[in-house]
Order: C-alpha cells, then sequence, then structure tokens
C-alpha cells in the first residue's frame, strides 16, 4: 500500500509510520517544517529506513494549510499513480482550566484536531473516489467517551469532534469502496510528546483564580494516571494495532479499536454508541453504508 502518515514527526504518528513501513508498505511521514525544525526527524526516519530496509519517506505536510496538504498529495500521487490509506494522527495537546483558553486558543486547537483532517481528505478524498477504493484510518482517543479528568477539555472537545467528523464520513464514503478504521488510545502518559509539549491557557489571571481551588490537581490526575496504568503499557501497541487492521481486507477491518491499558471505559460507551448507529441506518434503509462497496 502507499500510505501518508500526517503529523509524524514524532510519537504515535512516528511509531505508526515506522511500524507500517516494517510491514512492507510505502509510508510516508507528514510533517511540518521538514527543512527547518523537523529536520532532524527527517533524517531519523531516513536512517531508519536504511537501517531496517524498508521504503519510509518524508514529505511536507502541515495540516493548517490547505496549500500544504494538497501539494504533499499531489507529489505522492504523481510518484505512484495512487493513493491507497490516509492515516489522520495530527493533532496537538492543551493543559489547564477550560475557561483560561480564549476562543483564538480553542480555534488554533480545532484548526489542527479537526479542520486539518478536512483540508487532507479535500486533498486526499478525490484520488480514493476515483480509485474506488482506500481507507481512511482516525487517530481518535478514549477521552472521546470514556473517563475524563479535568482541565483537558479544549482537547478533549476538539478529539470529539473528529471522532464525530470520521463517523459521518465512514457512511458517506462507503459507496465509493473506501474503508474506515477508528483507532482509539488510552492515556499514555509516556512515549509520545503530547503531554511535554502540550500547549497552556493564555488567561493567567483565570489559571491564578483556579489555582486557589484545584491546586496541583495536574499533578494528581498524573500521578493517579500513572497508578492505574499497568507495567509495561507501552504506546508502540497503538501503532502495532494501527498497522495490523490496515493489512486487513477490505470489509474485515473492525470500524473501532482500543488500546486503553488505564481502561478508562470508553470501549463500553462506545461499543453502544457504534451499536446504535448501526441499528438506526438499518432501520432507515442504509445499512449498506457500514460496510465499503467491493
Amino acid at each position: 500500500m502507499i500510505i501518508v502518515v500526517t503529523g509524524a514527526s514524532s510519537g504515535i504518528g512516528a511509531l505508526s509510520a515506522r511500524a507500517l513501513a516494517r510491514a512492507g508498505h510505502t509510508v510516508y511521514a507528514g510533517m511540518r517544517a521538514t527543512t527547518g525544525r523537523n529536520a532532524p526527524q527527517v533524517e531519523a526516519a531516513a536512517a531508519y529506513a536504511r537501517e531496517h530496509g524498508v521504503d519510509l519517506r518524508s514529505v511536507e505536510l502541515d495540516v493548517s494549510s490547505q496549500d500544504s496538504a494538497d501539494a504533499a498529495i499531489a507529489s505522492i500521487v504523481a510518484e505512484h499513480g495512487r493513493l491507497d490509506t490516509v492515516v489522520h494522527n495530527a493533532g496537538h495537546m492543551v493543559l489547564g482550566p477550560a475557561e483560561a483558553f480564549t476562543p483564538d486558543q480553542l480555534a488554533q486547537l480545532y484548526d489542527t484536531n479537526v479542520i486539518g483532517a478536512q483540508r487532507v481528505n479535500r486533498a486526499a478524498l478525490p484520488h480514493l473516489r476515483a480509485q474506488r477504493d482506500g481507507l481512511l484510518v482516525w487517530v481518535s482517543s478514549s477521552s472521546v467517551r470514556g473517563g475524563t479528568p479535568p482541565y483537558l477539555a479544549p482537547y478533549f472537545a476538539a478529539k470529539a469532534a473528529m471522532d464525530s467528523l470520521a463517523v459521518s464520513y465512514a457512511a458517506e464514503l462507503a459507496r465509493f469502496g473506501i474503508d474506515t478504521t477508528i483507532v482509539v488510545p488510552g492515556a499514555f502518559t509516556s512515549g509520545t510528546n503530547h503531554f511535554p509539549n502540550s500547549g497552556h491557557p493564555a488567561d493567567e489571571a483565570v489559571v491564578t483564580a483556579y489555582e486557589e481551588r484545584y491546586a496541583g490537581l495536574m499533578d494528581h490526575v498524573a500521578e493517579k494516571l500513572a497508578e492505574i496504568t499497568p507495567p509495561g503499557a507501552d504506546v508502540a501497541k497503538v501503532a502495532e494495532e494501527l498497522t495490523r487492521v490496515v493489512g486487513l481486507p477490505k470489509g474485515e477491518r473492525p470500524f473501532r479499536v482500543h488500546i486503553d491499558p488505564s481502561d478508562d471505559g470508553g470501549w463500553l460507551v462506545a461499543e453502544v454508541g457504534d451499536r446504535i448507529r448501526s441499528e438506526f441506518l438499518r432501520r432507515i434503509d442504509l445499512g449498506d453504508l457500514l460496510s465499503p462497496s467491493a
């Protein structure tokens, strides 16, 4: 397969790009600033490809720019004549009381985590629809439906929006022969750059006001997450499961898979929600939208 992974400079994106390449696919690790701050990540991907004898490449892909998304997809299709799989992984995390984030900050977060996927889809889907074949993999979060601690509201809301977008796209693309899988990681406090590189609220006065009642809350959450996460929980398992799903035949891929060692319960709510979705589509005689056309 020819695969592009967004947000692949580090974390789940980089791990997934490498795992997919090891499985024999041609993989493009999409990242921004490939000649700037991410130049070391580009070289690391190239070194990995040489060392392991796999086809792993980097491509300039800034999901906040339609021109960048268009150029990245066009270059891949020009080189191979097709594109088989898009992995929507790009995302950014923020930490802090919801009120302390400005509307502009929330808009920027949605721009990366939600609208960025839309830009990539608008670049890629015309090719997949013309092929009558393809796969979208969406990297969601167990926070969409599971237990959620405070001070992560903007990130959780953006992930929920992206997840909802994925669900609707799945039905709308089925008759074009395009498959969908939503990969749902739980809270991994190590192995990614989410927490170390997370954004923070701009309104310091509001942060200070919340500290009067919620002092030390993030340290408490981090400590308790560590306690409920079993030893050996490795974020690389997300990449492994994603790669397994990509390798399955069209029509046999699960609609949603969870990788959540701390078990926040998101899988249970998702199971009910996805079942209701399936039952409803069948009730309105649209059951064919539950799996891609051959």
